[in-house]
């Protein structure tokens, strides 16, 4: 544990042990509900604030451990192996949900609020991308000052998480319409329930289902200019930071599914015999599982390295290109393991039901993790922009 933290080494394993149980005991069965309905029950809030899943990522002085991002990932590591929408849920809450408030949010806001995420007393969704435009410099939402010092917000959010159990939502809109630059944007905290303020309903998602995606439509929606995140034109800064952690987090619940995901094949490829022996003897199974191995661990390496980096600066430059290539690189890592598993598994995993484990639901779940703080081909552009402003450098917390 790092020295700041309010719980000792054993506590921290055995909370660790904790949660996987409860993932992979209560939460499968809950999932079984929602796969129909595509909503979280009561029971599944309930659990999650009796489990401190709300907690346990906070600084001590809004409620919770003091864990180090590494160790928030581990935990996150945890409760990836369960269903993907519980998973989407407690990933944002761990990150974006409480982080930029404390980050950019105005003192009076913070002192209001942040002491209500322990218990998700309070939960805010973010809203950047758009149908019409995209997730940068050229969506078209716009929060234009007002001669009374408030800001009217007006435009639509496309595919937003969370939307039926926030509070409030960051929203990116552009505040300066004559600049062609980043500074254009700024971030504001939107209460949910504000007047124009409106949730459209969105059909159900191949997996991860719980989550509440819609679509979201602001008409003249006014916001007091305490509600600005940050400065004027701090927009596209706030997205970019956010989004760059918000990346390692995806990529730790790609390294979460894809840990299960090896498990539950070696343990298939054990159990299952051909030809009078185990399919696990065979040389191309043995390739599969060594492959599998090599992307996992790879894939943990560049996570923990990542987040030993952001503990020691979270403002450090190299965070926005680490994080883009551990997310980059675990799509690659649930690509490659998800689809040997269905291999292994044969027929029978394809079918909703398996003894060893969720396979048809962990092959549909990992695939929103393509499009999720980026699809790869943002990450590549992320990438390839930092590596030639540093001549392909790159430090490293081992070295």
């Amino acid at each position: 544990m790092n020295p700041n933290a309010t719980i000792t080494d054993e506590q921290f394993e055995a909370y660790l042990a904790q949660i996987r149980a409860l993932v992979e005991g209560p939460f499968e069965e809950l999932q079984k509900e929602v796969e129909v309905t595509n909503a979280f029950p009561d029971e599944f809030y309930e659990l999650a604030r009796e489990n401190d899943l709300y907690r346990f990522y906070l600084p001590a002085c809004y409620g919770g451990w003091n864990l180090s991002e590494l160790e928030i990932l581990r935990v996150q590591e945890e409760f990836s192996r369960g269903p993907g929408g519980m998973r989407m849920h407690l990933h944002h809450a761990a990150d974006m949900n409480w982080r930029i408030l404390d980050d950019y949010g105005k003192p009076e806001l913070k002192a209001r609020h942040m002491q209500r995420f322990q218990d998700k007393g309070v939960y805010c969704n973010f809203a950047i991308t758009e149908q019409t435009g995209g997730t940068g410099a050229d969506i078209h939402a716009t929060a234009l000052k007002q001669p009374d010092g408030t800001y009217l917000l007006n435009g639509e959010k496309w595919l937003i998480s969370h939307t039926d159990c926030s509070d409030f939502t960051y929203v990116i809109a552009v505040t300066d319409p004559a600049s062609d630059k980043d500074s254009r944007l700024s971030a504001f905290f939107v209460p949910n329930d504000a007047p124009g303020f409106e949730v459209v309903p969105m059909p159900h998602m191949m997996g991860c289902r719980g989550a509440g995606h819609a679509a979201l439509r602001f008409t003249d929606v006014r916001l007091d200019p305490l509600y600005l995140l940050g400065e004027e034109g701090q927009g596209m800064e706030v997205a970019i930071h956010s989004l760059s952690v918000s990346r390692v987090h995806i990529a730790m619940s790609n390294l979460g599914m894809a840990q299960r995901m090896l498990e539950i094949s070696l343990k298939r490829a054990q159990d299952r015999v051909t030809f009078g022996k185990p399919i696990a003897a065979r040389q191309m199974i043995k390739a599969k599982i060594a492959d599998m191995q090599k992307m996992v661990h790879v894939l943990r390496c560049a996570v923990y390295d990542f987040a030993r980096d952001f503990d020691r600066d979270p403002h450090n430059p190299q965070i926005t290109e680490k994080a883009a290539i551990c997310k980059l690189f675990s799509i690659d890592t649930v690509k490659l393991v998800s689809d040997e598993m269905l291999e292994i598994f044969g027929g029978d995993g394809y079918f909703e039901d398996c003894p060893y484990g969720p396979v048809e639901r962990l092959y549909r779940d990992c695939r929103a993790m393509w499009l999720e703080e980026g699809a790869p081909c943002v990450q590549r552009i992320t990438i390839a922009r930092e590596a030639e402003a540093r001549g392909g450098a790159l430090d490293y917390t081992f070295a």
